[in-house]
């Protein structure tokens, strides 16, 4: 049948419902319907209407409903196994991002020269030396843990782009339901043209990663310096050998001491602040990192 004498015969009311009758009716494209089995729903003269119209044609037991993944693409308005998906817009990196990953970049470079990490430290120590002064070493973690939370938190949803996000997710969602739903039912065709579009977005996984490592940029840029104080502080032996936490089980542990394999105390110690304090900031202040899936 034309597209155009399909559109037609869809813009019936009566047989708009007739065809969705028994579309629904077909646990395969290939089954086959008799009388009997939509009676109870079709009129006499829908059912005939249908026949006219090569809605229906002939088959080994009853009647086959003719290109039946076409008529889901009309009666929806798109097609039930190839989705045009509109490109998703996101906000470009400004001067100030780029900028900022530039610096973070320098900054990380930091963890293998020595260099660089005293230059950082040495000027982080001017802010962060009196808290010593108040605190121990383990409380003055907690602090800078929190404070780095509440920062990263914050950066995360406002420069994070939730809209995009979630749209990217489903996007991708909706390909993967459709290839499962094809492969169920054995169409080729189908899974063949899932896979062509598959390849068409894959280049959403460089759109999601980019809404990513926007706020993850600044966060990096904030957080090296201070993890940077850390390890110079613990690994150049300002603090001394003796200082440490009492940790159940292990009892008192000196902080460059492995704790979980070989990684030292004072970064397990820094990373359970960390992750603990950012779960109790998002539920205080009721902020949301990631998009909301949606139902």
């Amino acid at each position: 049948m034309p597209g155009e004498q399909l559109e037609v015969l869809l813009d019936n009311p009566e047989l708009r419902e007739a065809v969705t009758v028994v579309l629904d009716q077909l646990d395969d494209p290939d089954d086959e319907l008799r009388w009997a089995d939509v009676s109870d729903s079709l009129t006499s003269g829908q059912w005939g209407r249908l026949i006219q119209e090569n809605v229906l044609v002939s088959g080994t037991t009853g009647f086959a409903v003719a290109k039946p993944e076409r008529l889901r693409e009309q009666l929806h308005g798109e097609p039930a196994d190839q989705v045009s998906f509109e490109a998703i817009e996101t906000k470009s990196w400004s001067r100030y991002d780029k900028l900022a990953g530039l610096t973070a970049i320098a900054f990380f470079a930091g963890y293998w020269n020595n260099g660089i990490r005293d230059v950082i430290a040495s000027i982080d120590n001017v802010a962060l030396e009196p808290l010593l002064s108040l605190f121990p070493f383990h409380v003055v973690v907690l602090i800078l843990a929190i404070i780095t939370g509440l920062y990263s938190t914050l950066l995360q949803s406002k420069l994070m782009d939730q809209d995009a996000m979630q749209a990217y997710q489903e996007r991708m969602s909706e390909i993967t339901d459709r290839e499962e739903a094809a492969r169920e039912r054995g169409d080729d065709e189908a899974l063949e043209a899932i896979q062509e579009e598959k390849m068409e977005a894959a280049k959403d996984q460089l759109g999601m990663f980019k809404l990513q490592f926007r706020p993850m940029v600044w966060i990096m840029l904030l957080t090296i310096p201070v993890f940077l104080w850390l390890r110079w502080k613990v690994r150049g032996g300002h603090l001394g050998s003796t200082h440490g936490l009492v940790v159940p089980l292990a009892g008192h542990v000196s902080y460059q001491q492995g704790l979980l394999g070989p990684m030292p105390t004072w970064i397990v110690w820094y990373f359970v602040c960390s992750v603990a304090s950012r779960q109790i900031i998002q539920k205080t202040l009721n902020i949301q990192t990631s998009p909301s899936s949606s139902s």
